[in-house]
C-alpha cells in the first residue's frame, strides 16, 4: 500500500532537512528536536480550554480540558488523548492543536495527558498516569462536563 501523499510530504521535509533520527539523540535532544518541528500556526480556536491536575499514582498528573462550542452540556461524550512521542517526547503543547481539533470536529470533550516521560519515569510510569486520567473522567467526568459512560 503506497503510502498517503501528505504523510510522504512530511516525511520528505524532515528527511531534507538531515541530522540524526529521533531513536539517535538523546533523550534531551530529542525533546528539543521534536519541539522544533511544531508549526508556527495560530491555535484553533475552541469554546473553552482548562489546565488541571487529577489524582495520579506517583502524584498529580496535569492535563488539559478543551470543550467545543458544539459540545453538549452537561454531559458530553469525552475522549481521553495520549499524546505521540514513544513515552519520552511530546507534551500539552505539542498537540495542542491536534487537540483543539479533535474538540471541533468530535464536539466530545478532550482532555489531554501530560503523563510522565521517560528515561526519568520508568515504564510503566507513563502508562498508569494515562489509565489514572481515563478512570478519572470515567469516575469524575462530570466535573468537567463529560458522560463517564461514554468515552473513548
Amino acid at each position: 500500500m503506497p503510502l498517503d501523499p501528505q504523510a510522504r510530504f512530511v516525511l520528505d521535509q524532515l528527511a531534507a532537512q538531515g541530522g540524526m533520527a529521533l531513536h539517535e539523540l538523546t533523550h534531551e535532544a530529542a525533546r528539543r528536536a521534536f519541539a522544533s518541528l511544531r508549526l508556527p500556526i495560530p491555535a484553533e480556536p475552541v469554546a473553552h480550554v482548562e489546565n488541571r491536575s487529577i489524582p495520579g499514582p506517583d502524584g498529580a498528573v496535569p492535563v488539559r480540558v478543551y470543550r467545543s462550542a458544539g459540545a453538549v452540556t452537561p454531559a458530553a461524550p469525552g475522549l481521553v488523548y495520549f499524546h505521540g512521542g514513544g513515552w519520552v517526547v511530546g507534551d500539552l503543547e505539542s498537540h495542542d492543536n491536534f487537540c483543539r481539533a479533535l474538540a471541533n470536529r468530535t464536539h466530545a470533550v478532550v482532555v489531554s495527558v501530560d503523563y510522565r516521560l521517560a528515561p526519568e519515569h520508568r515504564c510503566p510510569a507513563a502508562a498508569e498516569d494515562c489509565y489514572a486520567a481515563t478512570r478519572w473522567v470515567a469516575e469524575h467526568g462530570a466535573a468537567i462536563g463529560v458522560d463517564g459512560a461514554r468515552i473513548a
